[in-house]
């Protein structure tokens, strides 16, 4: 697949909760085909200290427009820098990178299951798989209420249920406290994006049911490409760098 390297504009700028914030990027010529699962790596601006592109996931994509969303989630000085920038701005996206989801196909019954910023794909996924919301189901789980993101635009292509530690929203506990986890053999894909251990019980409760499932892994990441080796995973077909042969993988491909 194409990769590229080009200049976007900074069109706007959403904070969607405290930690996470949704930029909204116009493509100065035409947009690529980007794929549920895909990332795209951003080149920092006006920060010296951080000379490495970061990745980011693909939030929203706009073929008409020629724009995309990423999900910003802060967690240290690119990502907080990333998040203050304003419209007007250019970024710098080296895209599409990285493998993507099997995409759902018609009569599939789908369990999405996300954490933190692993939400931004799923969503992707649901949008792109334009199966009726009832046989989407997106289970996503955080800390407390204020940590999830508004997902009101998202009903129409999915049934959404939530988890929260503190019970302010949904179930409490974890996402595996919730009761579709009582019923995975309702489903015949799962999909997750998020925490590891969150991403472990998916699989394990796949793997015991015989479900297709794939999971996309967020292992820290450099070049995009496969090139310096930073993000290797142990695979049964040995250790494969996530940026370039993930990061979405199939369960049975991996030692978990």
């Amino acid at each position: 697949m194409q990769k590229v390297v080009a200049d976007f504009t900074v069109t706007a700028n959403i904070a969607l909760n405290s930690g996470c914030h949704a930029l909204v990027l116009q493509s100065s010529g035409e947009l690529l085909p980007i794929l549920p699962g895909q990332f795209v790596n951003v080149e920092i601006p006006g920060n010296k200290e951080v000379f490495l592109r970061r990745p980011f996931s693909v939030y929203e994509v706009d073929d008409a427009s020629c724009s995309l969303t990423l999900l910003v989630k802060i967690l240290g000085r690119g990502s907080a820098t990333l998040a203050r920038v304003a419209a007007g701005e250019k970024l710098s996206l080296v895209y599409p990178l990285g493998k993507g989801f099997t995409m759902p196909a018609p009569g599939d019954r789908v369990l999405a299951v996300g954490g933190g910023s692993g939400v931004a794909p799923l969503l992707f996924l649901a949008r792109r798989a334009a199966l009726p919301p009832d046989s989407i189901h997106l289970l996503l789980g955080a800390k407390t209420e204020a940590d999830h993101i508004d997902v009101q635009k998202y009903t129409d292509c999915a049934t959404f249920y939530f988890t929260t530690e503190d019970g302010s929203q949904g179930v409490k506990g974890m996402v595996t406290d919730h009761p579709l986890f009582g019923k995975l053999s309702r489903y015949n894909k799962i999909y997750a994006c998020g925490p590891l251990a969150m991403m472990k019980a998916a699989a394990a409760g796949a793997v015991e049911k015989g479900i297709f499932c794939e999971v996309s892994l967020e292992n820290l990441m450099a070049c995009g490409f496969g090139v310096c080796l930073c993000c290797v995973e142990p695979t049964v077909k040995g250790n494969l760098c996530v940026c370039s042969e993930g990061p979405v993988f199939n369960i049975n491909d991996l030692t978990w």
